[in-house]
């Protein structure tokens, strides 16, 4: 076969290939989607997840069913979709705030989250509440920074290295209060031992933590929003109770293996977002305490960028690392 011959032919192939792929990519999906939640259930990206389902089904005439594959502080599920096909049938909610903070906790990542996902879009903002159980005798930052100078004080923690526990380092380091860290495997737990007294103090997404506000079961002194959140208007947040500038919160996001082609990650961005633009499920959330928030895929990278960075050095100063 000649060289001109074969170029041609080599030519054709690529030419077909591209065109098989193009095929495939506009007629996506095909076929069952799963979302990956890397926390256990009942969780604010549980919620999240569950609440989309349906929606995302409907607009994308295909099943969608969520997996909770929880453990390694959301690493194991995150892992799990780093290393899935690139096809966009499998992707990873989660809190794109947390999995930013991992490469600065673990000595030994599996995955790069930076290099191994990409953005495809936020989907919802849920500051965190601070709360205590009933039984301590304080109603605000100030008196809980006086109290835990003189008493033994737990601050359960939905998982070492998360952003709940990076929020109560970074409040614990600006306010001088003082508390020991419980590691939990996941935010429900956490909340469930702190309920029950077992710890004393907790920092958590405000969408998942807020029913046991509501009712009664635990007291919330601060909100980690630089604004007053309307839905709990009364409670002061954390930096006007002196800790200047003081904000976090959870932030669920949706994330695809590197290598998926731009065209699906438009079409499941656009899909998402209708999905959690619908006004029932906007309300829903509204009134459990989650802000809509929708970025464009390159944003969401962009914000994840941003995230790590600004933990790192939370991470650093608290010399926090896990194997």
């Amino acid at each position: 076969m000649s060289l001109q011959r074969r170029a041609i032919l080599l030519a054709c192939t690529a030419a077909l290939a591209a065109a098989s792929a193009t095929a495939q990519t506009a007629e996506w999906p095909t076929k069952t989607l799963r979302i990956v939640v890397p926390y256990p259930p009942g969780g604010s990206s549980d919620i999240i997840a569950r609440s989309i389902s349906q929606a995302l089904s409907e607009s994308l005439k295909q099943s969608v069913i969520v997996e909770n594959k929880p453990g390694a502080n959301g690493n194991l599920g995150a892992d799990f979709v780093a290393k899935a096909e690139p096809d966009g049938y499998t992707m990873l909610l989660c809190d794109v705030g947390a999995l930013a903070i991992s490469p600065s906790v673990y000595t030994k990542l599996s995955f790069d989250p930076s290099k191994d996902l990409r953005g495809v879009t936020m989907l919802a903002y849920s500051p965190h509440l601070l709360v205590v159980h009933p039984s301590v005798p304080v109603n605000n930052l100030k008196e809980l920074i006086a109290y835990s100078k003189k008493n033994e004080l737990n601050f359960a923690v939905t998982a070492t290295g998360s952003a709940p526990h990076l929020a109560g380092v970074a409040l614990e380091r600006a306010s001088g209060a003082r508390w020991q860290y419980i590691p939990y495997k996941g935010g429900v737990t956490a909340i469930q031992d702190t309920v029950a007294g077992q710890t004393q103090v907790l920092m958590n997404g405000m969408l998942a933590t807020l029913p046991q506000v509501q009712n009664g079961k635990l007291k919330v002194l601060g909100v980690s929003k630089s604004t007053r959140m309307p839905l709990i208007g009364d409670v002061p947040t954390i930096a006007e109770q002196g800790v200047a500038g003081y904000e976090s919160g959870t932030w669920q996001g949706v994330l695809l293996p590197r290598g998926t082609p731009d065209a699906v990650v438009q079409k499941l961005n656009k899909a998402l977002i209708t999905a959690i633009r619908a006004p029932e499920i906007r309300s829903r959330l509204a009134g459990q305490g989650a802000e809509v928030v929708t970025m464009t895929s390159t944003e969401q990278d962009q914000f994840f960028a941003k995230e790590r960075a600004r933990w790192a050095s939370v991470v650093k100063a608290a010399n926090i690392k896990l194997d």
